[in-house]
């Protein structure tokens, strides 16, 4: 149901973005059923004023002074004429198969831009038993339970009916962008899909895990797109934190992060560890204060339902508004017009059933 109320908003909304630049592939085909409609129903009305002989010899001359006034409800009882012509109308543009050529729109979504960063280093290798995450993994290391806390996470943002610019980069000592921003969930899950695979991760080049490389990376990758000036950007950060570096190639660990800061990009830290809650690995104590100060949250999981809980709660958290731009190429158009029509009939159909004096509906 919130699946179909979505694209019933978004279908709706389209009407607000079509302009005078409309064109039909069939406009005579259209323009001949509108003609025989309203020919069919003039020969009706023909037929039903010939043959239609109840009121014939009943006239009754009465004086005028006993004519009782008009009833004012009659002025609007063919009311429901009105969005049935209307619907008419919709349905003959829908009928003539509209289209618009090259177009380019900004639409505002339900959405983030969002980084997903998932950790290929060595120490990844350490058992993380989750039975769900892992299901049909080639094993039980974190980094499988990391791919697999990826995919539901995707999953929920899929099922929560929003239109996400999402990315995904993988890091160890050097951080590497798989697929950059999309809109398109079931190409991120490939990308996610590919580099689980064993022999893929086995030959990831980088083994070490310089999480700040990571989230300098990251910061790159929105100001690559020109997003920095826009509300909306997230980053989070799959790991199981064994890094407790504070500086990379010079640079200050608070100084990557106030690159964060500044770009008003919140970094969620999920540390994945089995049976070690927080603060039972030396780098969560480094790890916790530098993302909360971006405006982030720092998940210590130790199993799966830990798991389970930072990504919901991530996704609770995660809610707001993108615009993106939008370009087409003869797009067809007819959708919201066929919809407008159906329900402008379905609210003639309605009051004329519901009010007793709309007396005349076709």
């Amino acid at each position: 149901m919130s699946a179909l109320l979505t694209a019933f908003r978004s279908t709706l909304s389209e009407l607000a973005t079509i302009g005078p630049d409309l064109s039909f592939w069939r406009d005579q085909t259209a323009v001949l059923v509108v003609l025989g409609i309203a020919g069919l129903a003039m020969s009706v009305l023909v037929v039903r004023a010939l043959t239609d002989s109840s009121h014939r010899g009943r006239h009754v001359s009465v004086p005028a002074v006993l004519v009782p006034e008009r009833d004012p409800r009659r002025v609007v009882r063919h009311a429901a004429l009105v969005p049935c012509g209307l619907g008419l109308v919709c349905f003959a543009i829908a009928l003539g198969d509209p289209y618009t050529s090259l177009t380019r729109e900004e639409v505002s979504e339900s959405g983030l831009r969002i980084a997903l960063l998932i950790d290929a280093s060595d120490s990844m290798i350490s058992p993380f038993i989750a039975r769900t995450l892992n299901a049909g993994r080639p094993g039980e290391a974190a980094f499988y339970t990391t791919v697999g806390a990826a995919e539901h996470f995707v999953a929920l943002r899929q099922a929560g009916g929003y239109q996400d610019l999402m990315a995904l980069v993988e890091f160890g000592d050097e951080a590497y962008v798989i697929t950059p921003f999309t809109t398109d969930y079931q190409n991120l899950l490939l990308s996610v899909s590919l580099i689980s695979d064993r022999v893929e991760w086995e030959t990831f080049p980088d083994r070490g895990t310089t999480i700040a490389q990571a989230i300098h990376q990251g910061v790159a990758l929105f100001r690559a797109f020109d997003f920095l000036d826009a509300s909306g950007n997230l980053m989070v950060i799959l790991s199981d934190g064994d890094d407790a570096d504070v500086s990379v190639r010079g640079l200050a660990l608070s100084t990557i992060l106030e690159e964060a800061v500044e770009a008003r990009v919140p970094v969620h830290f999920l540390r994945l560890k089995f049976t070690r809650g927080l603060g039972e690995t030396i780098p969560d104590a480094i790890w916790q204060p530098a993302v909360e100060r971006t405006g982030g949250r720092f998940y210590a999981a130790s199993d799966e339902a830990g798991i389970l809980r930072a990504l919901a709660e991530i996704d609770r958290t995660a809610a707001g508004r993108v615009s993106v731009q939008r370009y087409n190429t003869d797009r067809a158009r007819f959708p919201p017009f066929a919809l407008a029509a159906v329900a402008l009939w379905s609210v003639a159909a309605l009051a004329r059933l519901t009010v007793p004096w709309l007396r005349r509906f076709p």
